[in-house]
């Protein structure tokens, strides 16, 4: 068994000590074995051409190569990749391939953490333990005052937090959240917590409000499906609140399309698909053009959830009445018409700070803009009595009043 202290094969005299093959006299069996990484360094380049006998690779990587995306954790940039782009540069020198470069774009994506416990034993080894197997003891103010194994009561230490990993056993199974919650919500918890590119630090209560977000998404879908084929929408008869609910579904394609398409950030395309959802549900289920705005934006959730959570989208798309697998559908494009604002929020300032927000209509001139935020009830009380230096107008966002 690996200790620690060096190559075990060359301890293991049972291995190293042989006969020569060729003149059978007593030799050495070589004990220096090559880096797995070797191997896991140009498997890429394989993969174009499995079924390929004669030599390590032929012409279909020129179809295939260079990757599109590669995505790994910071052990991978500095390991993995580096070797990936010298060996790269190697089979290109000997002509098996012609390109320079393995990876067209680069992520690293970030780490997640968990809590470290462990045990010296004998011989001051040390053993790990997974966080749940022990049990922590906290003082009134919810600090850690120990650890103890619920096994057997003793206690152990704690190492901290820091990534997962097997030789730290800081692990979470995913066997036990598929039986508690669901693959999907093991999926929403990793990609909305944070950003790819930084660390997460594991949390149940994370895990839990990712599962309490599927069900609000559940419930909701099962209103609309309980209603039915709704009507076809009539576009040019909607109210500011029906037009303003289908903007803000396609704005949210919009902003799902650039957030996964474009920067990777899964978790403001969720929290956009959140925002959308909370709009929907305020929406009352009475009105015939409302059902058909709400069945119209679910039906977009549910495609643009379909990536992050696979299971519950197949299963809701087929429920609204649809065919085939989610993954195959066309995926939604924005209503441009829908997307057309006749009145724009700004935010009015005096002497640089906040004082409200105004609507205008989307068109209107800088005299109708400072007129309307002079008048504007919040922004009045703070401009009695004053004399105005000047009205400052940023187009489309902002009304600084100086006094």
């Amino acid at each position: 068994m690996p200790d620690g202290s060096g190559n075990p094969l060359g301890k293991y005299s049972d291995f190293y000590e042989c006969l020569c093959p060729k003149c059978g006299g007593e030799a050495r069996r070589e004990s220096d074995t090559m880096d797995t990484f070797v191997d896991s360094s140009w498997y890429y380049l394989r993969f174009c051409c499995t079924d390929q006998t004669n030599s390590m690779v032929d012409k279909r990587t020129k179809y295939w190569m260079p990757v599109d995306q590669y995505i790994g954790g910071i052990e991978h940039a500095i390991l993995h990749l580096l070797y990936s782009r010298f060996w790269t540069k190697v089979m290109r020198d000997l002509s098996l391939i012609d390109i320079s470069e393995p990876f067209s774009n680069l992520l690293t994506q970030g780490m997640v953490l968990n809590d470290i416990y462990y045990k010296k034993t004998e011989g001051s080894r040390i053993k790990y333990f997974n966080p749940g197997e022990i049990e922590v003891t906290r003082d009134t103010n919810g600090n850690r005052t120990g650890a103890n194994l619920m096994s057997d009561g003793t206690s152990v230490e704690y190492g901290g937090i820091g990534t997962m990993s097997k030789s730290k056993n800081n692990g979470v199974d995913p066997q036990s959240l598929i039986e508690n919650y669901g693959a999907d919500t093991a999926r929403l918890f990793m990609m909305f917590t944070s950003p790819p590119e930084q660390t997460l630090e594991w949390s149940d209560a994370g895990v839990e409000g990712a599962f309490k977000f599927l069900k609000r998404l559940w419930k909701f879908a099962y209103e609309v499906i309980s209603l039915g084929n709704v009507s076809q929408l009539t576009k040019d008869n909607l109210n500011k609140e029906q037009q303003a609910a289908r903007r803000k579904i396609h704005e949210t394609v919009v902003k799902v399309n650039d957030d996964i398409g474009r920067r990777y950030t899964f978790n403001t395309a969720i929290a956009a698909l959140m925002e959308l959802l909370n709009v929907l549900a305020r929406m009352d289920n009475a009105c015939a053009d409302n059902q058909s705005i709400r069945r119209e934006g679910l039906e977009c959730t549910v495609l643009l959830m379909s990536p992050i959570v696979p299971h519950i989208s197949q299963t809701l798309w087929t429920d609204l009445g649809h065919t085939g697998l989610v993954m195959d559908a066309p995926w939604p494009e924005a209503d441009k018409e829908a997307l057309i604002r006749d009145e724009i929020e700004m935010v009015v300032q005096v002497n640089g700070k906040l004082r409200g927000k105004i609507t205008i209509p989307v068109d209107a001139e800088d005299e109708l803009i400072k007129s309307i935020a002079i008048s504007d009830v919040n922004v009045s009380r703070f401009l009695q009595g004053q004399v105005f230096k000047k009205i400052i107008v940023i187009p489309g966002r902002l009304v600084n009043i100086v006094i």
